[in-house]
């Protein structure tokens, strides 16, 4: 067993790990090396076989146990320690498949072997768009190129060359997969294994398509006209239905999941479906009050500033923010002022403002007349 690699090197692990980092490991090597999603890369096949003999071992507590202590000599039928009594081998993994992955790939092993040739749904293909910050809150329709996984239109499907077909594989009578009892001095070690014959597809063609090589499927760059929602937010992902990659064996298309990415505005700043906005204001202004132009996503739009406006005060513009993605509503803006106070006074504008503030007294200032009462007594 010189040439096999060590299971935990395989899921990439690390000696001691947990029943669910094993999972997980799995999946992840699953979905990287399953043949469906590598039509075109023969050596998946061999590499998730090895993937699975792994798992079969590291998910199986006693298994795990003999392996960690004597290695594949603990858990392989030709050293003598394997499965005793007719207790099974590697590669009946249907019903792990089906736990995991819910019948994910439709790779046959197991289970799954006897569906060699049902059909298949297509797989979801992840792509993603950048829109401008006032593109998001108004809407836009954007092309966007894919490359996804089309039916043959030269075989129309079938990876059959014109004018043939492809057969039931003899040997395995189109499961995909062949079983096979080996006597040990311990016991009958069954084993289900993809067949060699088909290559766990259940049919042979013997004159495959030359533009797809037999597979059935080529993969193509297609445009799609694609609308982006009024009111989207930044990281959201839009689900447009049967834009994947299409179905194998007559199963339905997959989808195209579209994560939104949206630039950050220079004035503007999103909180759901509200919008924020920061102004400055004079200080004549904040304390005489005074009509201000405020921007908004739709437009400026006139407002009246309070008298006696202080820094920081908040105001709430109603329905003047984003469409919300569900109904017709929308949020508001808030706008935030704050008092910009002058520098670089010359002489007389100090003295006019010391004179300002010699007419003023602490009935002017209700926060800071606020604020001494609630210090008073503090420091006695």
């Amino acid at each position: 067993m010189a040439d096999k690699r060590d299971y935990y090197e395989v899921l990439g692990l690390q000696k001691g790990a947990s029943e669910d980092e094993i999972k997980k490991a799995y999946k992840k090597k699953a979905r990287e090396f399953h043949p469906d999603l590598h039509p075109d890369d023969p050596t998946c096949e061999e590499k998730m076989k090895e993937v699975n003999e792994a798992y079969e071992v590291l998910s199986d507590s006693e298994k795990r146990s003999r392996y960690d202590q004597f290695g594949h000599a603990g858990v392989d039928p030709s050293y003598g320690g394997g499965d005793m009594g007719g207790m099974g081998g590697f590669g009946d993994l249907g019903d792990i498949f089906e736990s995991i992955f819910g019948g994910f790939g439709g790779f046959t092993s197991g289970r799954s072997a006897a569906n060699a040739n049902a059909p298949r749904r297509g797989n979801d293909i992840h792509e993603s768009v950048t829109v401008e910050f006032m593109e998001a809150c108004h809407g836009k329709k954007v092309d966007l190129k894919v490359n996804r996984l089309v039916a043959c239109d030269a075989c129309k499907g079938t990876g059959a060359d014109a004018g043939t077909s492809s057969e039931i594989c003899p040997d395995c009578q189109g499961r995909g997969s062949v079983k096979t009892t080996q006597r040990t001095p311990f016991g009958a070690i069954s084993s289900t294994k993809p067949c060699p014959h088909c290559g766990g597809k259940g049919k042979i063609i013997k004159n495959p398509c030359a533009k797809c090589r037999g597979v059935g499927r080529v993969r193509v760059q297609k445009t799609i006209n694609v609308t982006v929602p009024a009111g989207i937010d930044n990281g959201r992902t839009l689900l447009i239905s049967g834009q994947g990659d299409c179905g194998i064996n007559g199963g339905p298309t997959g989808d195209l999941l579209l994560t939104v990415n949206v630039r950050p505005h220079s004035f503007f700043t999103r909180d759901g479906s509200d919008i924020r906005c920061e102004i400055p204001i004079t200080y004549m202004d904040a304390v005489l009050g005074t009509e201000i132009t405020i921007p908004t996503i739709d437009g400026d739009v006139k407002f009246n500033l309070s008298e006696g406006t202080q820094n920081g005060d908040t105001v709430r513009l109603k329905e003047k923010g984003v469409k919300r993605l569900k109904g017709n509503t929308r949020g508001n803006q808030y706008v935030t002022f704050y008092v910009e106070v002058p520098k670089n006074l010359n002489k007389k504008q100090k003295d006019l403002l010391r004179d300002f503030e010699a007419s003023l007294s602490e009935k002017n200032y209700a926060r800071r007349q606020n604020f001494f009462e609630k210090i008073k007594g503090l420091f006695k």
